[in-house]
């Protein structure tokens, strides 16, 4: 969708930008151990997202890995959310809870909204920043330089109890009191222009 706005657009809009704290991961309310080891076979921390799970390609979620959770979490959430997109708050590109810790993390196109159950395993998805289950696939701005994609991993003390299809805000305002631990993993995308 993106990608076919101006260049010129893009470059004129590349300082606004909300920033690594306006990410839910770095938020006090949620402050806990940094444990969470989250990793992805299609990329490397801090490296970039190959187009494939883009918009830009087949638009699928990447495979994600979690190590280190801890022994007494009873579920893990994934948020990730583009911190670098051109509006006040980072841009939600995938929310999911009750994740079974024991899972080990997520196959390539779990998020999928037509994804089925064993690909998820019972993992719960709700509603991204374009009001649509599953994952939103990165789509910056041509010209609007890097953006940082950030895949948070939150262990809690609970299963949360949320209706499908929740959004950011009430899952956020779910975690508080519950997390244990918390992991990120950060991937970058850029159209050039």
């Amino acid at each position: 969708m993106l990608e076919n706005m101006p260049a010129a657009l893009g470059h004129a809009l590349s300082s606004i930008r909300p920033g690594l704290d306006k990410i839910v991961y770095a938020g006090k309310e949620l402050a806990a151990p940094e444990t969470i080891r989250v990793t992805s076979e299609a990329f490397s921390d801090w490296a970039p997202i190959p187009a494939r799970f883009t918009d830009d390609g087949a638009k699928i979620s990447p495979p994600l890995a979690f190590a280190n959770t801890p022994a007494a979490a009873k579920s893990l959430v994934l948020i990730v959310e583009d911190a670098d997109s051109p509006t006040p708050a980072p841009l939600c590109h995938a929310l999911v809870w009750a994740i079974a810790p024991g899972d080990g993390g997520l196959h390539e196109a779990a998020l999928d909204a037509n994804a089925s159950p064993p690909a998820r395993r019972g993992a719960v998805v709700g509603k991204n920043s374009y009001l649509s289950l599953g994952w939103l696939p990165p789509d910056p701005p041509t010209g609007h330089g890097q953006h940082r994609y950030a895949f948070q991993v939150f262990a809690l003390d609970v299963v949360l109890d949320l209706e499908d299809g929740s959004g950011r805000g009430a899952l956020v305002h779910a975690l508080h009191g519950h997390v244990l631990a918390k992991g990120l993993l950060i991937g970058t995308y850029e159209r050039g222009g």
